[in-house]
């Protein structure tokens, strides 16, 4: 029999949002470390508000959200709101029931960004990670290291001459150099009439702009980089992580202001609470950590850098590019035909191209239909 497609809908629901989320979900775990760490983090968020005046949102549920949006990669806070107003999933995470209204975008951030902005951030991971079920997840002896780049909310036309700084340019100034140039340009420029609803077109041709004689006026802190040679720069921060090696995940991470040496003065910062022990640890990263005072400190903190090496000027020595020694065990042919017999040549692995390059016998013995 055919079921009726009617369109009405009911008064009331009884939806149990417990129900409708999967046994096996992943979030369900992931619930159960958020829930634990919040419980332990009770104490800090009573200090951040007062006894009295209007509720604001529950810094628990503005943790659980932005942590939903990390990890369903959500782009923007407005595209959130509107995700967790059907999406029943979203809601049973952060603790909504299915006729709690949804925050308004602005009022989320305004709130998320407050508590955000203490140390809060740094509690919350801590307490994860010091989960009973997480702890034995984590290396304490070996870790990883690495940084990138993330863009700041800065537009390049931001990027203004520092006022008295040597060797900048105004804005629309030529490379020609010829003041009756320059001055008929702006001239050009005031006649020209106003884009109404967008910033006003520029031109950067020509022009040298440097972190010393320009500075960003809606991002101070922004700092004009790039990522290696042929890159664009581009106005941004550099974000930090310092993972362990045993499960690759995050222990720690950090935000700075982009330059040459962030990475490095970063990884020293992180990786110098846990090198606190009688018991040597390990630290990799890639090439872009191999500078001799980066590798000396390690050294000095009994952390061993195991730092991709340059092919020239490295600062990595022999105590950590030594070939490795390998033994085997000498092969005991059997008289079983059915055996397989493996003759591997003994020692230590050399540096040596002949000696890597040798050939080494294996002798099969075969029976039809056996091996």
């Amino acid at each position: 029999m055919r079921g009726q497609d009617g369109q009405t809908g009911s008064m009331f629901s009884y939806v149990d949002l417990e129900e409708r989320v999967p046994s096996g979900h992943p979030l369900r775990k992931i619930r159960e470390f958020v829930n634990a760490a919040l419980a332990t983090l009770d104490a800090a968020f009573a200090e951040l508000y007062c006894a009295d005046g209007r509720p604001s949102i529950a810094p628990e549920r503005l943790l659980r959200a932005a942590l939903i949006q990390i990890l369903f990669s959500i782009r923007s806070e407005r595209q959130l709101m509107e995700q967790m107003q059907y999406n029943l999933l979203f809601r049973w995470f952060v603790g909504l029931g299915i006729d709690d209204p949804v925050w308004v975008p602005t009022v989320f951030t305004k709130n998320r960004d407050r508590l955000l902005n203490t140390d809060i951030a740094r509690q919350f991971l801590a307490a994860i990670l010091a989960h009973k079920d997480v702890a034995p997840l984590l290396s304490d002896e070996h870790f990883s290291v690495d940084g990138t780049l993330i863009k700041a909310w800065a537009s390049m036309k931001s990027f203004q001459p520092k006022a008295g700084a040597e060797g900048s340019e105004p804005p629309g100034a030529g490379s020609s150099g010829s003041g009756e140039a320059s001055a008929e340009a702006q001239a050009c420029e005031a006649a020209a009439p106003a884009d109404k609803g967008r910033n006003a077109e520029v031109d950067f041709h020509g022009q040298k702009r440097s972190n010393e004689t320009h500075g960003s006026v809606t991002d101070p802190d922004a700092r004009l980089y790039r990522k290696g040679e042929g890159k664009e720069a581009k106005l941004c921060y550099m974000g930090h992580a310092l993972m362990e090696n045993r499960s690759g995940l995050v222990v720690e991470a950090s935000l700075s202001r982009a330059d040459g040496h962030a990475e490095r003065n970063a990884a020293l910062s992180m990786i110098e609470p846990r090198a606190d022990r009688a018991v040597r640890i390990t630290l990799g990263a890639d090439k872009g950590y191999d500078a001799e005072d980066f590798v000396n400190e390690l050294r000095s903190m009994n952390v061993t850098p195991h730092v991709a090496a340059k092919s020239k000027g490295s600062a990595i020595d022999g105590r950590t590019t030594r070939p490795c020694r390998i033994r085997h065990k000498p092969a005991h042919p059997q008289t079983d035909r059915r055996a397989v017999r493996l003759e591997q040549d003994r020692g230590a692995c050399s540096q040596d191209h002949a000696a890597r390059s040798r050939t080494r016998r294996r002798p099969v013995y075969l029976q039809p239909r056996r091996l």
